[in-house]
């Protein structure tokens, strides 16, 4: 599996985390179009990103470019990320995920499972 890393924050983090989750899993950081586009071609799997509100510098390109209904917004201030939430949206296939930087150490392991749970 191969995950790209976009948004605006945390990125060396949300990598150095998915790394010590998984360490089988590829990530690769990016820029947001260059880590949407990944996303659309096929060269990657799924899109992490986060920013201080979760939707905005987090999805913003992989939304233009990939569509909306392939991403969804994980956690915002004042909303942390709900596991049935994040599973339901890996089930629909969705493939790009946003949150925010402070959410990321329970946003990351949540996206995780729910995509292994879903192989």
């Amino acid at each position: 599996m191969k995950i790209v890393i976009g948004g605006q924050v945390e990125k060396k983090e949300m990598q150095a985390l998915i790394q010590e989750i998984d360490s089988s899993i590829e990530t690769v950081i990016k820029s947001d179009v260059d880590a949407a586009m990944a996303i659309k071609t096929g060269q990657a799997d799924y899109y992490l990103g986060a920013c201080h509100t979760g939707g905005g510098g987090a999805l913003a390109m992989a939304i233009a470019l990939v569509g909306r209904d392939q991403c969804e917004t994980v956690s915002m201030p004042g909303k942390k990320p709900v596991e049935e939430k994040v599973a339901e949206a890996v089930i629909s296939g969705k493939k790009a995920f946003g949150f925010t930087g402070d959410h990321m150490e329970t946003a990351v392991p949540m996206i995780l499972k729910a995509i292994t749970n879903n192989k």
